[in-house]
């Protein structure tokens, strides 16, 4: 099984004309877009936590921009939006061409399938030295389109990055030509940002996603009332938005469950809310490392949390949290009434996953990974 990068040669890195000290690197970040998730608070946390003494960043969103790109601007980096629906797919590939000729990009670093397509090739064209792929889910996608593109990608990029040890497997399953292309980098939070709490001595539940069909808000709210039967005073809180937020809205009043469903929306106070539930809750049924699962350990939280993706390597079962299958109501209720049931565990499951947090899931962790990661490749290409 894949395992996260630990070592780091030594490298040679270009430097100016004249015997100069080395410059700084210059490294372009491209991904999708910038707006609110996951990936994108990763790319933000790049900016906040590389190191500014040898790397330079700047960020691309093939599509749009959001709240994201704004942090990054406050930051102080370079962000543009290549607009691939409005401008077309060859204006926008030539124009990621300009940016990395005119900025003298050392090393392109794309998130997921399509930038990796379109930065790999834009990359190769330009002659950088360094192509560098992160996955974010759960290997290239679920459509043959996405398999075909990874794997014709992958074939002009120096290394493959899973978030989890379950994303590298399932990459390399999906291209083994390049399996040995394809590590693990277990992705990370800034555990300073929430401060540990532990869990309230209340019967509430939290859940942190973008209201979208992979976060399978139907089956959580279906294991909701179900859950209420045994745990009247049982409540769930949902926060973030999407477009499934009126169909669940409207399930949440079918099923009987509106009075102990609370939809809270797209939130900035995150490390609040979370230090107000007893235990988080996430009914996913894909994941890569689930951010908001880390975040919720590194309160204090106990965790239930379906066994999709990097889940299994994040909860330790019953001793920071309980995983259950996917797409199944019963078992998460099942869980749920468990977890309601012994409270007095809470304490130590919180502390437990703070340090869990602490040791293995740190952000600063990750990013120096990914800094050794191109140092190695650039010192073998020297």
């Amino acid at each position: 099984m894949p395992t996260a990068l630990l070592t780091h040669p030594t490298s040679t890195t270009r430097t100016e004309a004249g015997g100069a000290a080395p410059r700084r690197l210059n490294v372009c970040h491209v991904s999708m877009s910038l707006l609110t998730g996951g990936l994108e608070r990763l790319l933000v946390e790049f900016g906040k936590f590389h190191d500014s003494a040898r790397y330079n960043l700047r960020f691309v969103a093939l599509t749009e921009l959001g709240p994201p790109a704004e942090d990054l601007r406050k930051l102080g980096f370079q962000v543009d939006a290549m607009c691939l629906a409005r401008n077309g797919k060859r204006a926008a590939y030539r124009r990621l061409k300009e940016i990395l000729v005119d900025e003298q990009i050392d090393i392109i670093h794309t998130h997921n399938t399509c930038p990796q397509f379109y930065g790999a090739f834009a990359a190769w064209q330009t002659k950088i030295p360094c192509i560098l792929n992160t996955q974010h889910g759960r290997g290239s996608g679920p459509r043959l389109k996405d398999q075909i593109m990874f794997m014709i990608a992958n074939r002009f990029t120096r290394r493959v990055v899973g978030v989890s040890n379950d994303s590298a497997r399932l990459c390399q399953e999906q291209d083994r030509g390049s399996a040995h292309k394809i590590i693990a980098i277990q992705n990370g939070i800034d555990s300073t940002r929430f401060a540990y709490t532990g869990p309230t001595d209340a019967n509430v539940a939290i859940s942190v996603a973008r209201l979208s069909p992979e976060k399978d808000f139907p089956t959580l709210l279906r294991a909701t009332k179900l859950a209420a039967q045994s745990v009247p005073d049982f409540r769930l809180r949902l926060v973030g938005d999407g477009a499934e937020r009126k169909g669940l809205e409207t399930l949440s009043r079918e099923l009987g469950i509106a009075d102990r469903v609370e939809f809270l929306g797209e939130r900035s106070d995150i490390p609040s809310l979370l230090a107000q539930a007893g235990f988080y809750v996430s009914s996913s049924k894909t994941e890569g490392i689930s951010l908001t699962v880390l975040e919720a350990m590194a309160v204090g939280l106990p965790v239930v949390t379906t066994a999709v993706g990097g889940n299994p390597e994040i909860v330790a079962e019953g001793t920071t949290g309980h995983l259950v299958p996917p797409q199944n109501p019963e078992a998460l209720a099942q869980a749920i009434v468990e977890m309601c049931g012994k409270r007095s565990t809470w304490n130590g499951m919180g502390r437990a996953a703070r340090e869990r947090i602490e040791q293995q899931f740190e952000i600063r962790t990750m990013i120096r990974q990914y800094e050794r990661l191109y140092e190695e490749l650039l010192g073998v290409r020297s």
